[in-house]
């Protein structure tokens, strides 16, 4: 069952990330330096997004693995979300109701972490993954905000600067706790810290989870401080960038099979995911231009 499931989260991943390129090139050409990077935000979240739709439609499979028993009709969730993950993804891909849907998907992303992650952190306290799945979540909630918050300047600016600051605070609270992680567990594979160590093809890979947490440690820092807090925003989606396309992505095309496949496709949306909520947090936050 996983092998149409893996080719539909591939291909509406693909078609996304395109697309979202597509529609936003002439600002792209137009931008300079890395600020056309961060205009890459936006179609980073959405070709994440695509990728994770098809996974929620395999239904009970799903339900079994994710939505917490008490929650009534358990069947109907998995399909709902799936719905609106493509229905976010179109919206930010074209530029439509971009408001509206990073609104709902901010509410969203908060409602996993009250009902999902938080309850499994406080549940098992001592062990550091159920806070690294919060903290997950809870950024590209942070993302999703600060994005919503980006687009409603000229309506709500009171609100629309709460939201921001809540996107600045959300990530840089992330990246510090991550940059920590990777600097006291270095043998475990960079980015989103997981559960899975640094594949043995990779050159001197101590190197590349110190760098990582330094990185992560130094641009929390300076967004936590407000300090060069663009630059700061806009370094992490580049690290976590490049780890989706030199990391990730190679151990996707190494995968064998339906689970290591499906396992691949969702690491490396899960990692561009955070850095497209981290490049949304710097498009939002004023300031300097990033060199």
């Amino acid at each position: 069952m996983l092998a149409p499931t893996n080719f539909w989260m591939g291909f509406a991943g693909l078609v996304f990330l395109v697309a979202g390129v597509f529609v936003l090139r002439k600002e792209i050409l137009g931008a300079r330096g890395w600020d056309r990077f961060i205009l890459l935000g936006t179609v980073f979240v959405a070709a994440s997004l695509a990728t994770f739709a098809p996974e929620h439609f395999r239904g009970p499979e799903f339900v079994q693995m994710v939505v917490p028993r008490w929650i009534p009709a358990r069947w109907f969730w998995p399909y709902f979300v799936g719905c609106a993950l493509l229905a976010a993804a179109t919206s930010l891909t074209l530029r439509k109701f971009v408001r509206l849907s990073s609104t709902l998907l901010a509410v969203m992303f908060s409602l996993f972490v009250c009902m999902i992650y938080l309850p499994s952190a406080i549940e098992h306290p001592t062990n550091r993954f159920t806070w690294i799945y919060v903290l997950r979540d809870l950024s590209f909630a942070g993302g999703s905000w600060a994005l919503a918050g980006l687009h409603s300047r000229a309506s709500s600016p009171q609100a629309s600067r709460w939201m921001i600051l809540f996107g600045r605070i959300v990530m840089a609270t992330a990246a510090m706790f991550y940059g920590v992680q990777h600097l006291l567990h270095p043998g475990f594979a960079p980015g989103v810290p997981s559960e899975k160590l640094t594949p043995s093809w990779v050159p001197i890979p101590s190197v590349w989870a110190y760098l990582a947490g330094a990185i992560l440690l130094a641009s929390g820092i300076g967004l936590a401080l407000n300090k060069k807090s663009r630059i700061a925003a806009a370094s992490i989606g580049a690290l976590m960038t490049f780890l989706t396309v030199f990391l990730y992505m190679v151990l996707l095309i190494r995968a064998h099979g339906g689970l290591e496949i499906n396992e691949g496709l969702n690491y490396v949306a899960d990692t561009l995911l955070y850095a497209g909520a981290a490049l949304v947090v710097a498009s939002a936050l004023p300031g300097e231009s990033v060199p």
